[in-house]
């Protein structure tokens, strides 16, 4: 009965969100207030619905209820609680159904939230956004149902794929949806001012939260996502330039871009046309992620499904959406003229090269990524594009926007004097050099990725501390000042920081790990980085839903011990499939890294161990640009917009 109630519920919504999506639009053109008012309790009774509809699927997965065949394919009774419920969102059809729930959560916060909108951009704002809920409601319903009943229930199901069965991937999708899914609230706002025949500086106050909020719960997301592939997969890498890595990193570059784009429309009018294109092209890049990993036009190992058909659906929506938007966009370009004049030194011309190198670097990951799909089509040629392309085609547009980051952050509107800029910069400069040059002397080989990443990393993370202090202005009580600085501004600078840590990280790693492969027999050693391996035993314990072999090896240092570590080698009975749990001995500065393979003919076992220098300063820099994200966010000039004139119910927003 409660799986026939979620059916319902997600059947009621369709006609829920057609509702939103004619009406409150109809009411915007003709400036009748009544029609208007339906978006909002349309939008939140949208969200209940699906969420009902949610939780009736959760309830399922919970419960072991065989008799859905979602349940069958994707749980089993042995499975434990938490992946019981990550598996509602572990397959293709609850994924989805996440998705329109998140779809309609941004439109009833606009509903709960959006008090300083005037009312026809508001109603336009959740119109545009029920349209998407029809959207992927009706792919939901017609080709993705989840509440499939079996005619004969099994009596146990085939359980969860066993890769997804960890606390780091559980809690990947949500985030990364929030941000994906939340792209769609930028393209709400772009499109509706389109309509609205308006784009100026309240429109670029009103759309940052919303991007800036889909910006962080990517970072969260792409960052958990990471970390599982590192300490997971076994290999030791942290991106491996997969397409539907890739799938998420695109609209994380653009949405940066469409942040900074932002702040111009905002602060001097100019960009407009710019900024509302990049809000259409984040959401395209999320629906080309959907398409990527739904439709198996791309081989991945983070595929939710293969099924042409529904790529078809998938890329039908994408053209319709992408289309319109685009038709609408050519048509307003009139009402899109900047206002703002600024020189070529200011901090409007640092923000256009931030877009125009994140913009460029997203559009190379796109083109490394489709390339393989477009050379079978067109050439009938079978081709790989891997890590090797992307970091030398994708490194130099970072390192150049590192190298701006702080700079542009300290120039002045309209025109700025960079000799005034470069001379309060100089001592983060000292400071990069200083650091770089001791990389340089303290490495053993001769790459310059260490001693470059290592420069960049000082020079964003003193930068950022260079740019708040200067906001203290001058004389005593500095410090008192700096604690009164506006959030946005310590949001900015913490996000920049974390962005320098995560090139620390990633250079450090790439540049100076160690790596040692070896079969090895109980009591063997291995020397790796001043460390030592021990193996002391290997045995046999059983899991939950799982076989586990489990290997202890003492870790060692300068003839002392230092630590235990339980690297394991699990295989999953119902699935039929074998997982590597990786042993880590984390520190401030290193990671030692180790996983056991199969047994080998000759007797011992395969080990494979790592010595990662800074490995945790990646996702140390991910948490650090988050959290300067939730900072911003807090600064009550995100949540009201400054400037905003309210408009009685009915008046013309015009």
């Amino acid at each position: 009965m409660i799986i026939e109630l979620g059916h319902f519920a997600l059947i009621l919504a369709l006609f829920v969100a057609c509702l939103q999506a004619a009406i409150p639009l109809v009411g915007a053109h003709r400036r009748w207030p009544g029609w208007m008012a339906v978006a909002e309790p349309a939008a939140i009774a949208q969200f209940l619905l699906i969420a009902a509809s949610f939780a009736a699927l959760t309830y399922a997965f919970v419960t072991s209820d065989f008799s859905v065949r979602l349940v069958v394919l994707n749980s089993h009774t042995d499975k434990p609680l938490l992946y019981k419920i990550t598996g509602v969102w572990g397959n293709h059809e609850g994924s989805m159904l996440l998705w329109v729930m998140i779809v309609a959560l941004f439109g009833a916060a606009v509903a709960w939230f959006g008090d300083n909108l005037p009312p026809t951009l508001k109603a336009r704002v959740l119109a545009v956004q029920a349209m998407i809920g029809v959207a992927f409601l009706a792919f939901v319903l017609f080709t993705s149902n989840p509440f499939l009943r079996m005619g004969v229930p099994p009596f146990n199901g085939q359980d969860l794929n066993p890769l997804l069965q960890d606390p780091g991937l559980a809690f990947h999708p949500p985030f990364l949806y929030l941000g994906y899914v939340g792209l769609s609230m930028t393209f709400s706002f772009a499109v509706a001012a389109l309509i609205e025949g308006r784009v100026d500086a309240a429109w670029g106050r009103w759309v940052r939260p919303w991007t800036l909020a889909a910006w962080v719960f990517l970072t969260i997301g792409i960052g958990l996502g990471s970390w599982w592939a590192y300490y997971e997969l076994g290999w030791g890498g942290f991106w491996f330039w997969d397409p539907v890595e890739n799938a998420s990193f695109m609209p994380w570059l653009i949405a940066a871009a469409l942040l900074h784009s932002a702040i111009v429309v905002e602060k001097r009018e100019a960009l407009k046309s710019w900024t509302i294109l990049l809000a259409i092209i984040a959401f395209g890049f999320s629906m080309v992620g959907a398409f990527i990993t739904r439709s198996g036009v791309l081989t991945s190992v983070h595929a939710f499904a293969t099924d042409p058909e529904r790529g078809v659906f998938l890329l039908a929506i994408l053209a319709v959406f992408m289309m319109g938007a685009l038709t609408l966009f050519a048509a307003r370009a009139g009402v899109m003229q900047a206002k703002g004049v600024f020189g070529v030194v200011s901090r409007e011309s640092a923000l256009v090269l931030n877009n125009i190198l994140l913009a460029v670097a997203a559009f190379v990951v796109f083109f490394g990524t489709l390339w393989p799909l477009v050379a079978e089509m067109a050439f009938d040629r079978k081709l790989s594009v891997g890590a090797p392309f992307f970091n030398a085609a994708f490194t130099p547009f970072m390192v150049a926007l590192g190298l701006v980051l702080p700079v542009g952050a300290m120039l002045s509107w309209k025109r700025a004097r960079a000799r005034r800029v470069l001379r309060a910069l100089a001592p983060a400069f000292v400071l990069a050099v200083a650091v770089g040059a001791l990389a340089w002397a303290m490495q053993s080989g001769r790459s310059a990725l260490g001693p470059v990443g290592m420069f960049l990393a000082a020079w964003l993370v003193s930068g950022a501390a260079v740019d708040l202090w200067s906001r203290t202005g001058r004389g005593a009580g500095r410090l008192a000042r700096l604690t009164r600085l506006p959030r946005a501004d310590w949001g900015k600078s913490v996000a920049h920081a974390g962005f320098g840590v995560t090139i620390a990280g990633i250079s450090a790693m790439l540049a100076w790990q160690a790596e040692d492969i070896r079969v090895m027999q109980e009591g063997d050693t291995l020397e790796l980085s001043g460390y030592t391996l021990r193996l002391d035993e290997v045995h046999r314990e059983q899991g939950p839903n799982y076989v586990a072999t489990v290997a202890t090896l003492t870790l060692g240092q300068d003839g002392r011990e230092i630590g235990t570590m339980r690297p394991e080698k699990r295989v999953y009975p119902v699935a039929q499939m074998p997982t590597t749990e990786a042993a880590l001995d984390n520190g401030f500065l290193r990671d030692i890294y180790v996983a056991i393979g199969d047994p080998q003919d000759g007797g011992g076992w395969a080990v494979r161990s790592y010595y990662k220098p800074l490995a945790n300063w990646i996702w140390g820099g991910a948490i650090l640009m988050a959290l300067g994200g939730f900072i911003s966010l807090s600064d009550r000039r995100f949540r009201v917009a400054a400037g905003a004139r309210k408009v009685p119910q009915g008046v013309p927003a015009e």
